[in-house]
């Protein structure tokens, strides 16, 4: 793993590592900007990682340029640890959503809230914020319309797919939504949190998209077949091993959480 390194004019990637799901094993965080410089990512809980992450940012600030912020896409653990950690550290504002302030455990540093459709202007580029929720109520996503570029926090990865926790306020409507609006950016290059980046955007979404809505008549067949045999309405792990028969056994507690918030979607449509 080579850290710090440039993908993009403007971007750096200096991934840390995190305690995420599998197969991911790190957070990518992302420097972007010219002599205004934006972090983004404050993610890992480790010592170790915390403090080679500000080595690496303060000497980002020591190559001339100027550190304004660090911004949080979503309040989970592998993105947010460090949040007030590194804010302190370097003496600058922490950027995010108020969904995302509001479940934040430690936020003990100079909050600054950022909005949907909000610009910020790093030198000769501007990035805009994009709040996208459906994995998190307050996630949001950087937008580079000038350079195409998306940075997408936990909306896409590179080799798995993205929970949507119905405990923790996810939603499956509005991730759908987000999804599609993100596809209608034309960008080519997505930066995900978790893997390389994407360089087929519009293939992934599609993907992503078309997964989902797989998934989802797998889930309904499996509720409409179990409330035939049982005569009541099944429990959401009684659907499990006919919805998710193509999933390994051992991820079957994540496919449950996955099957109900398909349920719910399914339910507020009125189709279940």
């Amino acid at each position: 793993m080579i850290r710090p390194r440039d993908i993009a004019p403007g971007v750096a990637l200096f991934p840390v590592r995190t305690p995420t799901l599998p197969p991911a094993t790190h957070t990518n965080t992302f420097a972007i900007g010219g002599r205004d410089v934006l972090l983004v990512e404050p993610a890992t809980p480790y010592e170790d990682e915390r403090a080679a992450w500000l080595v690496w940012a303060r000497s980002v600030a020591g190559e001339g340029r100027r550190v304004i912020g660090v911004l949080v896409t979503h309040h989970h653990v592998d993105h947010a640890s460090a949040a007030t950690v590194f804010a302190r550290g370097l003496g600058v504002p922490l950027l995010g959503h108020p969904a995302t302030f509001d479940r934040l455990r430690d936020r003990d540093a100079e909050l600054r809230v950022v909005t949907d459709g909000e610009r910020i202007v790093l030198g000769d580029r501007a990035w805009t914020v994009l709040h996208t929720p459906g994995h998190a109520p307050g996630h949001v996503c950087l937008h580079d319309e000038e350079g195409r570029t998306l940075i997408a926090g936990d909306m896409v990865a590179n080799g798995s797919t993205i929970l949507i926790p119905p405990d923790d306020d996810g939603d499956m409507i509005a991730y759908l939504e987000q999804l599609r609006r993100l596809d209608a950016l034309g960008t080519t290059l997505v930066l995900p949190a978790h893997g390389e980046p994407i360089d087929d955007p519009h293939g992934l979404f599609t993907h992503y998209v078309q997964h989902r809505l797989m998934r989802e008549q797998k889930v309904l067949h499996a509720w409409e077949a179990r409330r035939t045999a049982l005569g009541r309405e099944p429990d959401i792990a009684e659907i499990v091993p006919q919805a998710y028969d193509d999933t390994p056994f051992h991820l079957w507690p994540l496919a449950r959480g996955a099957a109900e918030a398909h349920v719910i979607k399914l339910r507020r449509e009125g189709r279940i």
